[in-house]
């Protein structure tokens, strides 16, 4: 698929959560606003990270959500509102190249008329 630069950039957010519990009810409220088209939860990420001065360690859940570029301060925001961290790991990687199918699925599902 050529994408022209009018067209929406399908892209990936990172996220980690604090518990199953915390990114199930993330990754729901992202589908269910039209934030995005999936989001896998991967269970058992150890984060090793340095916070207040003091190394790290802790257990996560991985979020890799599914949307579009034009859509990341939205699941920003969305993330923000549902997240208990006081800084969440969130960051957008741009989807260089993928399944054509796959990537009109995507934005099919971020259209709320569909």
């Amino acid at each position: 698929m050529i994408r022209s630069p009018a067209m929406p950039q399908p892209a990936i957010v990172l996220c980690t959560a604090g518990s199953d519990a915390e990114a199930g009810a993330i990754a729901r409220t992202l589908v269910e606003r039209r934030l995005a088209a999936c989001v896998n939860v991967v269970p058992g990420v150890s984060s090793t990270y340095r916070w207040e001065g003091a190394v790290r360690t802790d257990g996560e859940w991985l979020l890799i959500v599914k949307t579009r570029s034009d859509r990341f301060d939205d699941v920003r925001n969305a993330i923000r509102e549902l997240h208990s961290y006081e800084l969440p790991e969130i960051l957008m990687l741009d989807i260089a190249r993928g399944d054509d199918a796959y990537l009109a699925w995507i934005t099919a599902s971020l259209d709320p008329a569909v």
